[in-house]
């Protein structure tokens, strides 16, 4: 029988059905069996911690989260790492942003402290990104942040995705990384801190090898996760990509796949046994 001793799971189109929710009772259940069995659980998400934490009350200070791509990890309520964009990079980025003529393009920076949009951002926009940053703030200038920098959080219209992200590495290679999940969707990230970067710090306190690790999910920011996992699943709703990246494939995250995988493991059946 497979030596797992942690499990890493993406939220949106993940753990998370289409609705946002999850079955709570029968994750419940499986947690108590996962930590009687010493299986650490792990939340991976390009999002804040802070919302992140709200979906499970019950055990967010035992469990660990990689939150905002990797920028920020949190183990059982303390923090263990922060990354940090060089300051003096930020405007740079913001320029090329303004600059651009990216259609539709929104943004929120996102800290330690708290996520911060400028004033002239849509409303419409504020109250969408509400769902995902608990704490958001408002700012009339760069300057007036006051906060540890890590990420940059854009939407845009998804025929522009690919520009933007080209325009990112020709313009600032070695600064920032693009990254999308899909639907518009793209994280400005610190190079080489991603998912699998948090993991790697989480598995290396706990001594844990990459083969005893099993990663969920479904977009380019999973693809570093599930190559390093010795178990990757890509959920079945993933695109093709993602898909190839992993080595197994979930059932979808509306028919609760990342669920009906770790009742696999419980009971000790393929690809486990």
């Amino acid at each position: 029988m497979a030596d797992i001793r942690l499990i890493a799971v993406d939220m949106d189109g993940t753990f998370l059905n289409d609705e946002k929710h999850y079955n709570r009772e029968r994750f419940q259940q499986q947690y108590a069996q996962l930590k009687a069995r010493g299986v650490r659980f792990v939340v991976a998400s390009g999002n804040q911690y802070y919302q992140l934490r709200s979906f499970f009350p019950h055990v967010a200070d035992e469990i660990a989260f990689v939150a905002e791509n990797g920028a920020y990890v949190v183990e059982a309520g303390e923090d263990r790492f922060v990354g940090e964009f060089a300051r003096q990079d930020v405007p740079k980025v913001l320029d090329t942003l303004t600059r651009g003529g990216y259609p539709d393009l929104n943004y929120v920076l996102c800290g330690y402290r708290s996520a911060w949009y400028f004033a002239a951002t849509p409303a419409a926009y504020i109250e969408k990104m509400r769902r995902y940053c608990h704490r958001l703030q408002p700012v009339a200038r760069l300057e007036e942040i006051d906060d540890r920098l890590f990420k940059f959080a854009l939407n845009l219209s998804d025929e522009y995705v690919p520009t933007l992200m080209a325009d990112i590495e020709r313009y600032h290679a070695g600064v920032a990384t693009a990254v999308t999940s899909g639907h518009g969707s793209v994280d400005l990230i610190i190079p080489g801190l991603h998912k699998a970067h948090g993991l790697r710090l989480l598995q290396q306190r706990w001594g844990i090898d990459d083969s005893q690790v099993v990663a969920f999910g479904d977009g380019g920011n999973d693809l570093e996760m599930l190559r390093q996992a010795g178990f990757g699943f890509a959920m079945a709703n993933a695109p093709e990509r993602v898909k190839r990246a992993a080595r197994y494939q979930a059932p979808d995250n509306n028919h609760e796949g990342v669920l009906d995988v770790i009742q696999q493991l419980l009971d000790g059946r393929y690809p486990f046994d």
